[in-house]
């Protein structure tokens, strides 16, 4: 049985890791090269680095930054942010990072994901949707989440699967940084409607709110956090070791 990931997130802006609440009122944490650095020594299966406002900035990503934080860490690395083109791809890819999460870009220009795919394969490309309820429908959002496309979400996130996204991390806003657990309904919608691996982002508060994602989800992959594991509030050994007691499948070091 494939085992389910654990993924810390970091979230960057000027080159520090920050963290707010529905994707607001952001607040200083730490070095992302140190974060970074802790979390492939504890355990953590992968890791996430989001340069947050290089989209909303109209700038490229930093990655002067990128590459000393991919130094420090010995598991898969996916970096997104500011990714508009095939070059972004490459720029990155050549940085370290494993794979390469796309948002803003793919909604500019559809075909990014097709053309990324086409050279650099399926399981470098990671579709990065940013999703929010509004009036009942599931919206994507651009932007860092400050931009309604009006698009449906779960027929966009179908389109980039179609369009070679070998991974689908799907945020919801509406519960990020609120701690009272996983986005379950959006999350079902999307594993339902496609074939590849799907990350559950955005709600995280405790142990038991990834037990419950995996037992009530099976078909998601894995569990994404950035608050709970950087103030220390959630241990990923202790983490693991729960899951495992729950007979989630988990890699423990």
């Amino acid at each position: 049985m494939i085992t389910k990931r654990i993924i810390p997130c970091l979230d960057v802006k000027d080159g520090r890791v920050v963290k707010g609440v529905n994707f607001e009122g952001l607040s200083d944490v730490s070095s992302p090269i140190t974060l970074a650095k802790f979390y492939s020594d504890c355990g953590a299966d992968e890791l996430v680095f989001y340069d947050i406002t290089a989209s909303s900035d109209g700038r490229k990503l930093f990655t002067d930054i990128l590459c000393e934080t991919a130094k420090s860490v010995f598991i898969p690395l996916t970096v997104g942010g500011g990714i508009n083109t095939v070059e972004d791809f490459d720029r990155v890819l050549k940085c370290g990072a494993d794979k390469v999460s796309v948002n803003s870009g793919a909604i500019k220009n559809p075909d990014l994901i097709y053309q990324a795919a086409k050279l650099y394969g399926d399981q470098c490309v990671v579709i990065s949707a940013d999703v929010k309820r509004v009036d009942g429908v599931f919206r994507v959002f651009a932007k860092g989440g400050r931009e309604n496309t009006g698009m449906e979400a779960i027929k966009w996130i179908k389109r980039c699967v179609s369009n070679g996204a070998g991974e689908v991390v799907l945020n919801s806003i509406d519960t990020d940084g609120v701690k009272k657990g996983f986005d379950l309904e959006m999350l079902d919608k999307v594993c339902n409607a496609v074939n590849v691996p799907v990350i559950a982002s955005g709600g995280a508060g405790c142990i038991e709110d990834f037990i419950t994602l995996f037992n009530t989800l099976p078909k998601v992959d894995a569990g994404l956090a950035a608050s709970i594991f950087h103030f220390g509030e959630v241990k990923i050994s202790d983490l693991k070791a729960e899951m495992a007691k729950a007979n989630i499948p988990t890699r423990l070091s």
